[in-house]
């Protein structure tokens, strides 16, 4: 026979609400820390194509100098990349030789071009 004095194996409520209580921060935890993950990767995703767009526009702007020198200054844009619309401007600095420019292309999210994402910059002589 067994007896009532027996001890019953189990946990107490205390102890199931403190295991709850470090399960349901260790999940918050892990939401946080995958929520701010799939942020960063959209925001190198968009950092990666904005640049592409960049590069794209230097490239131009470069072939277009061999041809007019100097290059526009405060010239503005858009272009399809990643099925995708992106709006850039191009500005023009001088610097201390007339043969050089720097010449620099910012690529913004919206047409008001408010929002920038990069901006890439390069320098140009003039074709001798």
């Amino acid at each position: 026979m067994t007896s009532r004095k027996q001890k019953n194996m189990g946990f107490t409520l205390l102890e199931v609400l403190v295991a709850v209580a470090i399960f349901a921060l260790a999940g918050a935890a892990i939401v946080k820390s995958a929520a701010e993950h799939l942020n960063a990767v959209s925001m190198l995703k968009n950092m990666t194509f904005a640049t592409y767009v960049a590069n794209n526009q230097l490239s131009e702007a470069a072939l277009r100098a061999r041809v007019t020198w100097p290059p526009k200054n405060n010239l503005v844009g858009d272009a399809l990349m990643a099925d995708r619309e992106w709006y850039w401007e191009q500005t023009t600095l001088k610097t201390t030789d007339d043969d050089l420019l720097q010449v620099s292309v910012t690529v913004y999210e919206n047409e008001d071009l408010s929002g920038a994402i990069t901006t890439v910059s390069t320098y140009m002589a003039k074709k001798q």
